[in-house]
């Protein structure tokens, strides 16, 4: 099956000036599918193409822009109080992924929607942080006594907090990966190499490799990639920032390496190497091929992820993408967790009913569109 169109188009946008009413129409289907009709809007606009765009997709792209615009501004909002409300504490407070972004400046940011807000803290300070954020409007979002603790024992960050006011949502970290994953990346070692490109305070984002390392660790190992297309951009998009720099694709290997995230990067520039056409050095590749596990292997990711990371979106399924997405996910599950912990956390999502709320939809779609799992009245 040939590759959805916002995929050709991301590649070759030069498509465009051949398109035809219907395929207008289809490309704003799947654009808005995968969260990514901004971020066509500023591809479009790089390669001076915005003269051949019909009135209609060319309204829906302003109109994206402009409320990326509007997110940009939030966020550098939000990030303010953030920094006021936890200046007197004196900790480094290390922004992640789009806030990072925001932040930093990068071109990724330009046409990029913003959910919440993701910061990475001392594991020791954590309890501090949260309880200074309290006494500034945010609350732990609601959960049970047992989701509680399976976030304060075993994961990477603490419950999500909102602002009473703001409705803006929180992620507080103290790692990027839970302390039960297998990989074990150290996050002091993220914190010592934050920047702030010289600026005052103590307002941080991860230095570029972090950077890059991240974006693909949390596609990677997460479960949910109805969106996977949109993480891949700024996989792709971070890479072609920072390519240019003297001595970058040893230095990412090295650190890939040295943060014991190599899988994850292998994982990222294969995909965005396959599907968006990012130019991956020779030996980057012979390095990569190197610390694969194996054909069989390979083969079989393959044939996952470049399923599930197609849009969400009628016209981009393939047969099997919701078996890919659900497999995927269980595969997320199996990296965060050993199976003794694994297994009874499962069982008693099942047992409880909570385990629909976390699924993906794709895979809830599967689920209730396998005939063995109908209401047989």
């Amino acid at each position: 099956m040939a590759e959805p169109l916002i995929v050709q188009v991301l590649v070759s946008p030069e498509r465009i000036t051949r398109f035809s009413a219907a395929e207008w129409d289809l490309l704003m289907r799947q654009a808005k599918a995968a969260n990514l009709l901004a971020h066509l809007h500023q591809v479009l606009q790089d390669r001076v193409l915005g003269d051949g765009i019909p009135e209609g997709p060319a309204h829906h792209l302003r109109a994206a822009n402009l409320i990326t615009q509007r997110s940009v501004l939030a966020v550098r909002w939000e990030i303010s109080q953030l920094q006021e409300a936890l200046y007197s504490l004196a900790i480094p407070i290390v922004l992640l992924k789009g806030a990072a972004y925001v932040m930093a400046d990068l071109p990724i940011s330009r046409g990029r929607l913003f959910h919440d807000i993701d910061i990475l803290v001392p594991r020791s300070a954590v309890e501090d942080v949260e309880k200074r954020l309290l006494t500034w409007g945010w609350r732990t979002t609601p959960g049970s006594a047992y989701d509680q603790r399976y976030y304060r024992t075993w994961m990477h960050e603490i419950p999500p907090m909102r602002h009473i006011k703001r409705q803006t949502v929180l992620d507080i970290h103290h790692s990027i990966l839970p302390l039960t994953a297998r990989l074990k990346p150290d996050p002091q070692k993220l914190l010592a190499q934050a920047t702030n490109d010289g600026g005052q305070g103590d307002l941080y984002w991860l230095c570029d490799l972090d950077l890059i390392l991240h974006s693909a660790t949390h596609l990677f190992h997460d479960g949910e990639l109805e969106h996977g297309l949109r993480d891949l951009v700024d996989i792709a998009e971070l890479l072609r920032h920072f390519a240019g720099r003297a001595g970058f694709w040893p230095a990412l290997c090295d650190r890939a390496q040295e943060m014991d995230l190599v899988r994850p990067l292998i994982y990222g520039l294969r995909y965005v190497q396959l599907l968006l056409a990012v130019d991956i050095p020779d030996d980057v590749t012979l390095w990569m091929r190197d610390r694969l596990p194996g054909s069989l292997l390979d083969s079989t990711m393959d044939s996952l992820f470049l399923r599930a990371l197609r849009p969400d979106h009628a016209s981009c399924g393939m047969w099997g993408t919701g078996l890919a997405r659900w497999a995927l996910y269980v595969r997320s599950h199996y990296l965060r967790m050993p199976l003794k912990l694994l297994i009874p956390h499962l069982v008693r999502k099942a047992l409880t009913g909570e385990d629909e709320g976390e699924l993906p939809g794709e895979v809830q779609r599967f689920i209730a569109n396998n005939p063995r799992n109908r209401d047989p009245g």
